[in-house]
């Protein structure tokens, strides 16, 4: 049964209401393997993700690259289908209300209730009229504003195309639809015909965002819309963003790894990693009294040029790689690489993997390894004294702390080494204030 409970569901009476909600999405990838391309496994760029974004407001997505914002955000858009979960589109609050409600529903009820909201709401189950209609209020800038324009058309082409396949203008009226729309980001009517090569960076993300508003849609998906233009350009996008939401009411999901962006745009803020959400809240509670490490880490990665013109000292410096998205950690997915992590934080067999490819010697005498759970298992290798080896270094300082605290047994029986650790659920989402929440073992 598909959990559609909401893990960050705002106070929408604050506002105009909900404009969007995501339950529970998620996109997983196949890796295919062999001459006949076996499903051998799948990795998950988005696994079980749920938010709301208010009408005229801004929620920023961060995290670090790879971390899944951009395909969370082509799943919001419809431009990719997710594996399971849903996302709602103009769903007042007694139908959300109604959509919790429907998992205390017996079986038969429960379909029936999902069935009837996700064919009016849903978009990836509406009806062809209401899913246009989606269409058309939900607009996307991307990244590479010179991918996303066609090198070969016309800039009264790229801006004009939204109205004329949504039928809204032609002839001499489409012309000056898009000059008034140039205009409205800061280009003009002799920049109509010309090419996306004749313009800057920042000129090419203002045709873009013309583009996205040339239906006039209640939600842009901003995807890292400055991360390539320089800062003083940036800036200025940053401000004609602002004005452009003020003047027509936009709401904004606005996906960025850069801190000093989203503390300057957003409203609200969710914090991704590897797939899930780990931190959601304000954005003053968040950069006030951030309750997540991850959050922490990028906060202190933030740069922040004081009074003086000096960068602050508290930089905190992650260590280790993001780990395999087709194989995320059980517990808290960021236990590996966290500073503060616990015994309680979910440590399993793969942990010990992780640890072996720091010891290239006895990686490389190690033949086979079984599982009985993600958190037993045995380990078997060429000879003893390299099981013998690999004990000693999980009871040393060459591993964590709280990694033998949870490691409650590590026995050698000739090449092999059976291990066993504390068992640990996958870590929720708690509240900690006010529309606050963040996923951690620590309080």
């Amino acid at each position: 049964m598909t959990r559609l409970q909401s893990s960050f569901t705002p106070d929408a009476s604050k506002d105009g209401g909900t404009l969007l909600s995501v339950r529970d999405v998620a996109k997983h990838y196949p890796i295919r393997s062999g001459a006949l391309q076996r499903v051998v496994g799948q990795v998950r760029a988005v696994d079980g993700v749920s938010f709301d974004i208010r009408r005229g407001e801004t929620l920023g997505l961060v995290g670090e690259s790879g971390c899944g914002k951009t395909t969370l955000g082509r799943l919001v858009s419809g431009l990719i289908a997710p594996t399971s979960g849903q996302t709602y589109y103009d769903l007042d609050s007694s139908s959300l209300a109604a959509l919790d409600a429907a998992q205390t529903l017996p079986e038969a009820e429960r379909h029936a209730a999902l069935a009837a909201i996700n064919a009016a709401h849903g978009i990836e189950t509406m009806p062809i009229e209401a899913k246009n209609r989606f269409r058309r209020n939900c607009q996307m800038v991307f990244q590479d504003s010179f991918s996303s324009l066609n090198p070969r058309h016309l800039v009264i082409d790229l801006v004009g195309r939204p109205l004329r396949v949504h039928k809204e203008a032609s002839g001499s009226d489409l012309t000056e639809r898009v000059v008034e729309l140039l205009e409205q980001v800061g280009l003009g009517r002799q920049h109509l015909y010309r090419y996306p090569h004749q313009f800057s960076g920042g000129q090419r993300q203002r045709i873009s965002i013309a583009r996205a508003l040339a239906l006039d849609p209640e939600l842009i998906i901003l995807d890292e819309p400055t991360s390539a233009l320089d800062v003083s350009v940036q800036a200025q996008i940053l401000n004609l963003l602002n004005d452009l939401q003020a003047e027509r009411n936009l709401a904004y999901l606005f996906v960025t790894h850069d801190l000093s962006v989203v503390e300057h745009m957003a409203d609200r803020i969710v914090t991704m990693y590897l797939g899930k959400v780990v931190e959601a809240g304000p954005t003053r509670s968040i950069f006030d009294a951030s309750a997540h490490p991850y959050t922490r880490a990028l906060m202190a990665a933030k740069l922040d040029l004081g009074p003086a013109g000096a960068a602050s000292e508290n930089k905190a410096v992650l260590d280790g790689a993001v780990p395999d998205p087709a194989r995320p950690p059980r517990g808290c997915r960021f236990h590996t690489r966290c500073p503060v992590a616990t015994a309680q934080c979910g440590w399993e067999i793969d942990d010990i993997v992780r640890i072996l490819e720091r010891h290239e010697a006895l990686c490389d005498t190690l033949t086979d390894v079984t599982r009985e759970s993600d958190f037993a298992g045995t380990l078997v290798f060429e000879d003893a004294d390299a099981a013998q080896k690999m004990a000693a270094v999980l009871a040393s300082e060459a591993v964590p702390q709280p990694f033998r605290d949870a490691l409650e047994l590590a026995e050698t029986t000739g090449t092999k080494l059976r291990v066993r650790f504390r068992q640990a659920e996958d870590i929720k989402l708690t509240r900690r204030g006010p529309d606050h929440l963040a996923a951690c073992v620590l309080g």
